[in-house]
C-alpha cells in the first residue's frame, strides 16, 4: 500500500490554491484549475471531503493517533481553508461543536486520538445525541494489521471495539479500507445534514490507514453537502381527523419542543384560532415571546403553575417538534385528561409516541400552515371561553408566585454563615442583564438549569441554549468556545453551578487562548442542589450531595492570565455592578455568586410535576398506565 510522505508538497499546494480560488472541488475541476484524478492520502481525503461539504472548523486535542490528519490540517489552515481550535479537554471540544450546531446550524468536527481522548469526546457526544445536533467526531483508531495491542486501544482480543461502542451513540464508520472514505463521507453528510433530530457521526481512522494513498483518486467522487427538502404530509385524512379532534375539544393545549423553532408565528395563529394555551419545553424558550398572552411558560417535572395546569387539564394536546422525554411530560402523566393527541414531528416514532394520536409527519412549519388552512376552510375561529379565563388566571398566579420570591433577594445560609442571594433572584438578575445587552445565555445542568428555564423571559428564539437532553455538567462554560469558532461578536453568558463549573474549568484557559469575550457566572451553593432537593423531597434528608470546602472562584479564575475574576457580592446591586464590569472587559470574565442552599421555600421555585424516579416510581407508573397514553 502506497504511503504519503511529508505533507506540504507541490501537489497539495496546487489543490489548495484551486480550492481557495473556486470554493469547491467540482467548481475547481470545471474551471480547469484542478485535475479530476490525483493521488491523495486518506488524511487529506478526510479534510478535503469535509471541506467539500462546507465543514471547515475543527475543535481538536491532538494525540499520537491523529498526527497525520493533524499535519494535513496544518497545511489547509495555513492556506485559510480551515480553522482548528486546540483545546485542553475532549469533552469541552465536543460541547463546543454541539453548541455551535444547536445555536447556528453550522456543522463542525471534533478530532482526537485513540484511547482516553476518544473516550472523553465520546462521553461529550451524548450531548449532541440527546439534543439532535449533527456534528462530526473523528478519532484515530487502532491499526488494521493487528500486529499486537495498540497503545490505548481497548485491551481485548476482539476487532472493532471502538466502532461497536460509537455505533451505540450515533452513526459510525471505520476506514478499514482507504477507498471506503467516500461512503463514510456520504453517510456523514446525511447524518449531520438531515433536518429534524440528528446526532453525532463518528469517523474512525486507523493510524496506518491515514497516510495510505488513494492512487488516481476521482476527486468528483467526494460527496457535497446534504440538503434535505422540507417534506409536507400528503395524508389529507390525517388533517381531516385533526380538524375533527379540534372541533370536538374544549380545552386545547399546544406543547412545543425544540423542533418548533422557526414556527412561532404559525403557533400563535393556531392558538388564537383554537382558543388554546401554549406551553414550552425547557429547550424551546423564545419560540413564543414571553409577553404573548397565551404563552403559559414551561411545563413538565420542573414546570410552572400555569404550564402544568394547561397540560393536566387539556382534553386535546397538540404537540409540535418534541420528543416525550421523561421530564417533558412528567413521565407520561401530564396529559391526564387528553382524549386525543395531534402530533407534528419529522420522526414517525416521536409523532406516534402516544396512544390515541393523530400523527402528522414532516416539516413542522409547512404542516402547520396546511393545518391552519384546513381550519380556516371550516371557518374555525373560537371566541374566548372559560378555558381562556382559567389559563390567564393561572399565568397571573405563576407571575405572583415568582414575584414573592424575587421580593426576598437574600436569605441567611448556614454554609456561608451570612445572608446571600437566593438562586432565583441571582439568576433573574443575570437574565435581566442579558436581555439589556442582547446576550446569549448558556445554562448548565442541575438546579441552575431547572430554575433557569422557569425564570427565562425571552422575546425571541436563539437567546437561550440549554442541554436538557443529557443535562451534561460542564456544558455551559465549554459552549462559550463556540463563539470563538463562529467569530461571533454577540456577547454570551454561561450560567454554571459550582459543581458544573468544576467539571470543565479548563474552559478558562481555552477561552483566553481563542479570544472569547464572554462571562461565566458561577452560582455557588456548595452543593448539588437539584439532587439535594430531590433527596429531601423523597427521603426527608440529603446525602453526600454537599461539601464543606470553600472555594474562591474569582481568585481561581484570576490565576489564569487574561481572565478577570470578580466577586458578585450578596446583593442585586453588587451583582449588577459586577455584570456591567464584566461586559466592559475585553476578554473572559468569571463572576462568583454565593447563593442560598437551604430549606426556605422562598429560596427556590419549586416543582409542580411528577417524575418517574426513586420511591415515586410506583405511583407515577401506575398513573401512567391508568391514563393509558
Amino acid at each position: 500500500m502506497k504511503r504519503a510522505g511529508k505533507t506540504g508538497g507541490s501537489a497539495i499546494t496546487r489543490r489548495i490554491l484551486a480550492l481557495a480560488a473556486h470554493g469547491g472541488v467540482a467548481r475547481a475541476i470545471a474551471a480547469g484549475k484542478m485535475k479530476q484524478f490525483q493521488d491523495i492520502s486518506v488524511s487529506e481525503a478526510i479534510v478535503l471531503g469535509l471541506y467539500n461539504q462546507g465543514v471547515t472548523k475543527y475543535a481538536a486535542v491532538f494525540g499520537h493517533g491523529v498526527t497525520d490528519i493533524g499535519d494535513v490540517l496544518r497545511v489547509y489552515e495555513k492556506a485559510g481553508l480551515v480553522r482548528v481550535w486546540n483545546m485542553r479537554h475532549e469533552t469541552a471540544a465536543a460541547h463546543a461543536v454541539t453548541a455551535l450546531k444547536v445555536r447556528t446550524g453550522e456543522t463542525a468536527a471534533v478530532i482526537t486520538s485513540i484511547g482516553p481522548g476518544a473516550m472523553h469526546a465520546f462521553a461529550g457526544a451524548l450531548c449532541a445525541a440527546s439534543n439532535g445536533a449533527g456534528v462530526y467526531h473523528i478519532y484515530g483508531d487502532e491499526t488494521t494489521h493487528d500486529e499486537g495491542f495498540n497503545m490505548q486501544q481497548i485491551p481485548k482480543n476482539e476487532q472493532g471495539l471502538f466502532l461497536k461502542m460509537m455505533s451505540v451513540m450515533g452513526n459510525a464508520y471505520a476506514l478499514y479500507e482507504k477507498e471506503s472514505i467516500f461512503t463514510a463521507l456520504r453517510r456523514g453528510a446525511v447524518a449531520t445534514g438531515r433536518r429534524g433530530f440528528s446526532g453525532p457521526f463518528f469517523m474512525l481512522a486507523p493510524m496506518n490507514v491515514q497516510s495510505a494513498v488513494l492512487e488516481n483518486c476521482n476527486l468528483l467522487e467526494f460527496p457535497g453537502e446534504y440538503v434535505e427538502p422540507r417534506v409536507v404530509c400528503e395524508n389529507d385524512a390525517a388533517f381531516e381527523r385533526a380538524v375533527s379532534a379540534t372541533l370536538a375539544a374544549r380545552r386545547i393545549t399546544i406543547k412545543i419542543g425544540a423542533g418548533a423553532r422557526g414556527c412561532g408565528a404559525e403557533i400563535m395563529e393556531l392558538a388564537e384560532l383554537l382558543d388554546a394555551a401554549i406551553v414550552s419545553g425547557p429547550s424551546s424558550a423564545g419560540i413564543i415571546p414571553y409577553s404573548a398572552e397565551r404563552y403559559m411558560c414551561v411545563g413538565g417535572s420542573k414546570g410552572s403553575i400555569c404550564g402544568n395546569y394547561c397540560m393536566n387539564e387539556a382534553d386535546l394536546a397538540i404537540i409540535i417538534g418534541a420528543r416525550a422525554v421523561c421530564q417533558w411530560d412528567c413521565s407520561g402523566t401530564a396529559w391526564k385528561k387528553a382524549g386525543k393527541i395531534v402530533n407534528f414531528n419529522m420522526d414517525a416514532h416521536h409523532a406516534a409516541h402516544y396512544n390515541r394520536t393523530i400523527p402528522i409527519v414532516g416539516d413542522a412549519k409547512s404542516n402547520l400552515r396546511k393545518f391552519i388552512a384546513c381550519l380556516k376552510n371550516k371557518d374555525m375561529k373560537r371566541e374566548r371561553t372559560k378555558w381562556t379565563d382559567a389559563i390567564f388566571q393561572k399565568r397571573k398566579d405563576w407571575q405572583n408566585f415568582k414575584k414573592k420570591r424575587y421580593a426576598v433577594p437574600a436569605l441567611f445560609d448556614a454554609a456561608f454563615k451570612k445572608k446571600v442571594l437566593t438562586q432565583p433572584v441571582a439568576i433573574k438578575t443575570v437574565c435581566d442583564f442579558a436581555a439589556e445587552v442582547d446576550a446569549v445565555k448558556y445554562f448548565d445542568s442541575g438546579d441552575v438549569q431547572a430554575n433557569g428555564f422557569q425564570i427565562v423571559e425571552d422575546e425571541k428564539e436563539g437567546l437561550t441554549v440549554t442541554d436538557t437532553g443529557a443535562s451534561y455538567m460542564g456544558f455551559a462554560a465549554s459552549a462559550l468556545l463556540a463563539h470563538a469558532m463562529r467569530n461571533d461578536k454577540k456577547y454570551a453568558i454561561a450560567f454554571c453551578g459550582d459543581g458544573s463549573f468544576t467539571m470543565n474549568p479548563q474552559a478558562l484557559i481555552d477561552g483566553v487562548e481563542h479570544g472569547v469575550m464572554a462571562c461565566i457566572v458561577v452560582f455557588d451553593n456548595r452543593r448539588m442542589a437539584a439532587i439535594s432537593n430531590l433527596q429531601k423531597a423523597q427521603y426527608g434528608l440529603d446525602y453526600k450531595t454537599n461539601d464543606s470546602v470553600e472555594v474562591d472562584y474569582a481568585a481561581w479564575a484570576g490565576s489564569v492570565k487574561g481572565v478577570l475574576g470578580i466577586d458578585g457580592g450578596n446583593s442585586v446591586e453588587s451583582l449588577r455592578k459586577a455584570l456591567r464590569r464584566a461586559y466592559n472587559y475585553p476578554g473572559l470574565v468569571l463572576i462568583h455568586v454565593p447563593v442560598y442552599g437551604g430549606d426556605n421555600a422562598l429560596g427556590g421555585l419549586g416543582v409542580f410535576g411528577d417524575w418517574n424516579t426513586g420511591p415515586w416510581c410506583g405511583r407515577v407508573q401506575k398513573k401512567h398506565h391508568q391514563i393509558g397514553l
